[in-house]
C-alpha cells in the first residue's frame, strides 16, 4: 500500500503535524483517553494503542536531554544535534541555535522557535531560555 494523497488524514499525521507547523504554531498529539502527549505523530498511542489522538498546542518549553556537536568540513560551521525533552513530556531530536554548539549542557532550559530548513520547510529548532526565578 502506498500512500498518497487519496487516503485520509488519520493515516498521515505527519502531514498534519507539519501543516500546523507552516502555519506558525507547534503542536504535537495527547490522547484523550490517557492525557499523554505523543510526538513523533502517529495513528495510535505507543503504549495503549488509543485511536483518540487529538492535536493540541505545546509550551514550547523543555531541557536538553542529550547532546553532540556535529563536525563538518569548511566552509560549513560545526552545529549541534540534541534531544530535547519537552515540559509535557515527549522528546524531540533538533538543535539549540544562538550560542557555540559546544555551549549546548544536558539540563539546558530552551523554548522553541519554528525556523525553516534550507529548501524552505518549517521545522521546530529551540533557542536557550533563561532559568525562571522560584
Amino acid at each position: 500500500m502506498t500512500l498518497s494523497s487519496e487516503m485520509p488524514a488519520a493515516v498521515l499525521p505527519q502531514q498534519e503535524y507539519f501543516a500546523h507547523l507552516a502555519e506558525g504554531r507547534f503542536m504535537i498529539q495527547r490522547s484523550r483517553s490517557s492525557g499523554e502527549y505523543v510526538f513523533y505523530p502517529r495513528v495510535a498511542a505507543p503504549r495503549t494503542g488509543a485511536l483518540d489522538l487529538e492535536w493540541v498546542e505545546v509550551s514550547g518549553r523543555g531541557t536538553v536531554y542529550a547532546t553532540t556537536v556535529m563536525r563538518v568540513r569548511p566552509p560549513a560551521q560545526p552545529y549541534n544535534v540534541c534531544l530535547v525533552e519537552l515540559e509535557e513530556g515527549p522528546r524531540m531530536m533538533s538543535r539549540v541555535e544562538g550560542l557555540d554548539p559546544q555551549a549546548v549542557r544536558v539540563g539546558m532550559p530552551v523554548k522553541a522557535r519554528i525556523s525553516q530548513d534550507s529548501d524552505g520547510q518549517p521545522l521546530v529548532v529551540f533557542d536557550p531560555r533563561e532559568q525562571e526565578q522560584a
